[in-house]
């Protein structure tokens, strides 16, 4: 089971995790991995009050389904479970989940860590971090980036 949803509504990961795996004696390993809004960003600022996400519908699924379907083709997964929450959240709230299910924990890990890793770049979702003293946007990070780039396969003509 391959599952994608993006929701205003909370989640939780357990339940998201045996969903994944009910039925089957197949699966040797689950990965679940749930990103959370904090309140201190470590930037010396004002502590955040709230996180907004916005997302462009239809597009943000599209997208994320076609991650989920890239990581099928490099990890055999039998399952994975993409939630990715949006609206005005408040430290402690969770934000997104990857649940990734396969026979061997290597796989189970390495896709999980790709999703998260391409979400975070590629996923069209905007942050808005609301502090005392005003709201801003949060820009793209240069540390996300360079994370997904281990997952870019070397050019063939990189040695020419």
């Amino acid at each position: 089971m391959f599952t994608v949803s993006i929701q205003h509504e909370d989640f939780d990961a357990a339940d998201e995790a045996a969903a994944l795996t009910h039925g089957r004696d197949d699966v040797g390993a689950v990965v679940t991995f749930v990103g959370l809004c904090r309140a201190d960003v470590g930037d010396g600022g004002p502590p955040l009050r709230a996180l907004t996400l916005e997302h462009y519908p239809g597009m943000a699924e599209e997208e994320i389904e076609r991650l989920v379907e890239e990581a099928r083709t490099r990890w055999p997964l039998i399952g994975a479970t993409v939630i990715h929450r949006y609206g005005r959240l408040v430290p402690g709230s969770n934000i997104v989940l990857v649940v990734t299910a396969s026979t061997h924990r290597g796989a189970a890990f390495a896709a999980a860590e790709f999703l998260m890793d391409w979400l975070k770049t590629k996923a069209p979702f905007w942050k808005l971090e609301e502090r005392v003293g005003g709201a801003s946007w949060v820009a793209a990070k240069d540390a996300d980036d360079e994370a997904a780039t281990r997952w870019v396969p070397p050019r063939e003509d990189a040695a020419e």
